[in-house]
């Protein structure tokens, strides 16, 4: 008996371990995941609104704007995205190794990347009209695409800085500071789109303008806090270090443009597609709302991602291949939480949310009969991108660049376009066809996640570090001067 009773309080101890773990965890997630799932809903929110601002002038603009939006933005934001998230593995790994000094030399290189990346793709908006005829578009939808596409430059420049800034923040745990500022972004969006669009009545520059205006708001903001001393342990000032070792940076940064590019260009493709359906119009205006829902909760997947890469990559950067492990089932337990409560309000209110993008009855009774479909996109957005950002944090972007071409191009594309033109389902088709390549690609990576050997993944990530550690100017005075 008495034998019994140290075997269920040995029980209950390890299980009040465990509680306190999960607990522990949680709260290194949530310091990461919360200030970035806030900035990047409300970041994203400033696009979503400019959309129905756009959508309210008139239904060619709309179409206009969804085709800007989710191709060239999505093309440009893919690639910026997927670079930037180089400097999330190394500054990630940087801090858990305690070698802050080089997380503002990483940040310095992404900028230069990432700057000349986007100028060397600048002809992707000056000549959107043309390639959209190209393509085989509307004339109309076309001309009214490029005319837009020109503002979405100075949007996309601030992208270059915020997106980086971001990484390089919360990989010291400092990101609350994006938060509150992009909250104030949205603030501030919101009543200045309302006073230049219907109030001042400028129509596509009011709205662009204004989406242009809050974006900068957000990087002079992370300019004043980096600068003004408030990561004094990472930020030493500008260096010509950030120009040693560029190569091996950039050869990083564009495996994890391809990862992050190949998963948003799918949807972008699917855009592109449902142009040339029937009535391309409401194919494109209805498909881009239901994919701008989608991309909303996305936000807030990526922002888990984002804590599954600061969390990986700090604890790879210290050795703990444990504590790799631990977290991992930690934030993916929590991401499938929220993807199950957005799961049943999609299912719930999916018939009403065309209305508040545009006026047109078609418009909002095709996002409405995709509201179920829609519905298990967002429940399964909830898995993957947390093992993309497990892949981020362990720096293995190409093998998830490869999962992503099987999965979504060889399977999900095909699958849309026989369903979409073959058996007549049309938009509803392609939405299918997406969902079977989001699924094969969760199946895909959680086997990939359950056979990695996190024991070599700590050893690659120490020599990584090894091989690009520069010294502090104090450490190679010592170096020269020993006491």
């Amino acid at each position: 008996m008495e034998g019994g009773i140290q075997e269920r309080l040995l029980d209950s101890g390890k299980e009040g371990d465990l509680k306190g773990r999960i607990c522990q965890e949680s709260k290194k997630i949530w310091r990461v995941a919360l200030p970035s799932v806030i900035s990047r809903v409300t970041s994203f929110g400033t696009i979503v609104v400019t959309q129905s601002f756009i959508g309210h002038l008139s239904s060619e603009d709309l179409a206009g704007y969804a085709l800007v939006q989710t191709l060239l933005v999505r093309f440009v934001n893919g690639i910026l995205i997927g670079m930037s998230s180089a400097t999330e593995t190394l500054c990630g790994q940087a801090f858990g190794a305690k070698q802050y000094h080089m997380m503002g030399i990483f940040l310095q290189r992404s900028w230069l990347v990432d700057l000349i990346t986007l100028t060397i793709l600048l002809p992707v908006f000056l000549f959107a009209t043309p390639i959209f005829k190209l393509l085989g578009e509307d004339e109309t939808i076309a001309k009214s695409a490029g005319y837009i596409s020109l503002w979405f430059i100075l949007f996309c420049y601030a992208l270059v800085f915020s997106l980086t800034i971001q990484m390089y923040l919360q990989a010291q745990q400092k990101n609350i500071v994006i938060a509150w500022l992009s909250v104030m972004q949205f603030v501030l969006h919101v009543p200045l789109s309302w006073l230049f669009v219907n109030v001042l009545d400028f129509g596509i520059d009011g709205a662009m303008g204004s989406l242009c205006i809050s974006s900068w708001f957000v990087v002079f903001g992370e300019f004043i806090y980096i600068f003004g001393g408030w990561c004094d342990e990472s930020w030493k000032g500008f260096t010509v270090a950030a120009l040693k070792d560029v190569f091996p940076v950039v050869k990083l940064s564009i495996s994890s443009g391809l990862m992050i590019c190949l998963e948003m260009w799918y949807y972008a493709i699917l855009v592109l597609v449902a142009g040339y359906m029937k009535d391309a119009e409401v194919a494109i205006s209805a498909f881009s709302v239901c994919i701008n829902i989608n991309g909303w909760e996305f936000m807030i997947c990526l922002g888990l991602l984002g804590a599954a890469c600061v969390r990986v990559a700090n604890e790879l950067g210290r050795g703990d291949a444990k504590a790799v492990k631990f977290a991992i089932k930690v934030i993916l337990s929590t991401s499938v939480a929220l993807g199950l409560i957005f799961w049943i309000l999609c299912l719930v209110f999916g018939k009403k949310i065309g209305y508040v993008f545009s006026n047109d009855e078609n418009v909002a009774q095709t996002v409405s009969d995709l509201s179920i479909l829609l519905a298990f996109s967002v429940l399964f957005n909830s898995i993957y991108p947390v093992f993309s950002g497990v892949a981020v944090g362990a720096g293995l972007q190409a093998t998830v660049a490869i999962v992503n071409v099987v999965c979504f191009y060889l399977i999900g594309l095909p699958i849309g376009l026989i369903l979409g033109y073959v058996t007549n389902l049309q938009v509803k088709g392609l939405w299918i066809g997406m969902l079977c390549g989001v699924i094969t690609e969760t199946l895909a990576l959680s086997v990939m996640m359950w056979r990695i050997n996190w024991d070599e993944e700590v050893l690659k990530a120490s020599a990584r570090l090894k091989r690009w550690y520069l010294e502090t100017p104090d450490e190679a005075n010592q170096a020269t001067n020993p006491a």
